[in-house]
């Protein structure tokens, strides 16, 4: 007889505080580097704002606005206790979920830009930077209400014990089974399967217009950086989030308790901090989107780097003039 999940075993996770508190610790330094240096050269070196540029700057500040807050959940899952103001709990809980969603949306937005610039070369050139800044304004505005759910779910929780936070606390029950699958499946449709569709498309238009000479592009070289670059969204998506929205929706209908097999139960829950660990690798894997995928990136450094070559080779020379 298939037990039911009042019959189950409590499946106390002890190894997750540990696993939290390692992986944050490693991806914290990485993060925080890597995130402020792609800010600061994005805004200071690239004059020229397209080809993305806008959607990888506000990718960077949601890396960065998630990495700020690994010191309070590194704090929390070494002590076990939470000291600090409530309000302030239910922020970093948000910022996770804001970073998640966040990155999901720009890399989708990255990833549609550069196949319709591929493939339109001579709308690209009349682009203008407003319309990435509008469309930015417009991804934080629907990211920003779309995530509030997350915190109001475990503000519960939390009100029913002062000392606990984020994976901790109990997530609030909804009445209707109908309501939580319903509410689940739409959450993973607009924040997992659309963009993951979108991505998976314009990585195989790209790689497909490699073949495809009848298409009006500049030459081979700007495709196969346009190539690279949806290629290495398509990576980070699929490597970072897909894992966390599988489980994420039977970890919905488990806390739920709509699913109430108790060997399904116990796998979900089990592999749902490795998912979680892995949504938030991605504060690492998207600086390589500004450091190695895009030609901005390439010619500045590389012209830069020539700049002060040039320069120190001048002196040395007036220098060894002054000498003789």
């Amino acid at each position: 007889m298939m037990q039911t999940n009042q019959d189950c075993p409590n499946h106390n996770i002890t190894f997750k505080s540990n696993l939290y508190a390692a992986t944050y610790t490693i991806i914290f330094i990485p993060g925080l580097l890597a995130n402020s240096a792609a800010l600061w050269v994005l805004c200071r070196f690239i004059s020229k704002k397209n080809k993305a540029v806008i959607f990888m700057i506000n990718l960077a500040m949601a890396d960065l606005a998630h990495v700020l807050s690994l010191p309070l959940r590194i704090y929390y899952y070494i002590n076990h206790t939470w000291p600090f103001a409530r309000f302030l709990c239910l922020l970093c809980f948000y910022l996770k979920y804001l970073n998640m969603y966040a990155s999901i949306c720009f890399l989708t937005c990255i990833s549609i830009q550069r196949y319709f610039f591929l493939y339109q070369p001579f709308k690209a050139k009349d682009w203008k930077r407003r319309y990435d800044i509008a469309i930015s304004a417009v991804v934080w505005l629907f990211v920003g209400v779309a995530c509030l759910p997350f915190p109001i779910m475990r503000n519960f929780g939390m009100a029913n014990s002062t000392n606990t936070c984020f994976a901790d606390l109990e997530v609030r029950q909804i009445e209707s089974k109908v309501g939580t699958v319903f509410m689940t499946g739409i959450a993973e449709l607009l924040g997992f399967i659309i963009p993951l569709i979108i991505i998976l498309f314009c990585t195989w238009k790209t790689k497909d217009s490699l073949q495809n000479f009848q298409i009006p592009m500049q030459n081979s070289n700007e495709r196969r950086k346009a190539l690279r670059m949806v290629s290495m969204c398509a990576i980070v998506f699929c490597v970072c989030f897909a894992p966390y929205h599988i489980n994420f929706f039977f970890y919905m209908l488990v806390k739920e308790k709509v699913i109430t097999d108790c060997v399904l139960s116990a796998i979900t829950l089990y592999t749902q901090p490795f998912c979680l660990c892995l949504a938030s690798l991605d504060c690492c894997l998207d600086p390589i989107l500004y450091f190695f995928m895009t030609s901005e990136f390439q010619d500045q450094i590389s012209r830069h780097s020539s700049m002060v070559i040039r320069s120190r080779l001048m002196s040395k020379e007036s220098a060894s003039s002054i000498k003789e």
